[in-house]
């Protein structure tokens, strides 16, 4: 996928995630709840489970803030969550996708609908932009674990999709029904991935050129994901060289 590197360092910008640790640390507590409460509390049963505390442990989310998370699915006083997505356009036009998990939904949606106007965008209905990404399964693994013809066969073999390889990793991309066995399968071959989860893939990516376009899509995405509702925020562009190193 075209600039998936690029836009994985705007994501983790060193800074804005020191600073954000802590909210971090809750959105991905709250989805190993929600996982741990749909399913079973043991990760190795529950599929769902075992890619949230892989990707908490990925962030360096504490075992303690982990177990306590589990515990709290199997508590039956928590918080009951409805997954939510929402859809829409931010500034030049490019598509969004905001997955949220909520205890009241009239709260999130007036949230999210505000953040959009705010930045001169555009919340939409339901399947306004979906069409314009692919749910697939993304397993991560550093460039270390061996050159691209290498894991190229270990994903082939393993049932992947598409690789994509550059000096900085591997980005593995399979059908989302087929993550956790195509990720338990890498594991017997190239060891522990960084990441494995579900994520929603751009078809074809809107590459941004304009510095001022770029900063303000990326300030309605920080907004975005500072409320507390937000677990995701999506985006189908790519951004060039020069504008990625601008911001």
């Amino acid at each position: 996928m075209a600039g998936h590197s690029k836009w994985a360092n705007i994501q983790h910008r060193k800074g804005r995630q020191d600073a954000q640790r802590s909210k971090l640390f809750s959105k991905l507590a709250k989805e190993i709840t929600v996982a741990a409460k749909m399913g079973d509390p043991d990760p190795e049963k529950n599929p769902r489970l075992r890619m949230a505390v892989k990707e908490a442990k990925s962030k360096s989310v504490p075992k303690d803030v982990i177990d306590r998370a589990i515990k709290k699915s199997q508590a039956g006083d928590g918080d009951n969550y409805d997954e939510i997505r929402y859809e829409g356009y931010g500034p030049n036009g490019i598509a969004l996708l905001v997955e949220a998990m909520t205890d009241n939904r009239n709260r999130t949606a007036s949230n999210v609908r505000s953040y959009f106007t705010k930045s001169g965008g555009d919340m939409g209905q339901t399947g306004s932009v979906a069409f314009m990404f692919d749910r697939v399964g993304e397993i991560i693994y550093a460039a270390s674990v061996g050159d691209a013809d290498t894991v190229m066969m270990a994903a082939i073999e393993a049932g992947a999709d598409d690789v994509q390889s550059d000096e900085e990793g591997h980005w593995i991309y399979c059908a989302d029904t087929d993550l956790n066995e195509v990720a338990t399968a890498l594991e017997a071959t190239l060891g522990e991935s960084e990441t494995a989860k579900l994520i929603w893939k751009p078809q074809a990516p809107t590459e941004i050129t304009d510095v001022e376009t770029a900063q303000k899509l990326m300030k309605l995405i920080d907004t975005l994901e500072d409320d507390d509702d937000v677990q995701n925020v999506i985006g189908n562009f790519d951004l060039s060289e020069d504008v990625a190193a601008s911001l």
